[in-house]
């Protein structure tokens, strides 16, 4: 199954890893580690509450106007 990673840099350093079919989210030093708690941290989930994803996830960024 395919699902979506949405990564950001913390503040702190390192990685916050969402996963928004889910709501699961995870951390972690490196891209691969976040990345990985975040693959538990979904597998987890699913185990408990099962989801049928259909079609392959579609992830933009857009623009927005900064106000000070």
């Amino acid at each position: 199954m395919q699902v979506t990673a949405i990564l950001i840099s913390a503040p702190e350093g390192g990685f916050t890893a969402l996963n928004p079919e889910t709501g699961t989210a995870s951390e972690g030093e490196t891209v691969e580690e976040a990345i990985a708690n975040l693959r538990e941290a979904v597998e987890l989930y699913l185990e408990v509450f099962p989801l049928k994803v259909s079609g392959t996830p579609l992830v933009t960024t857009f623009t927005v106007a900064e106000h000070a």
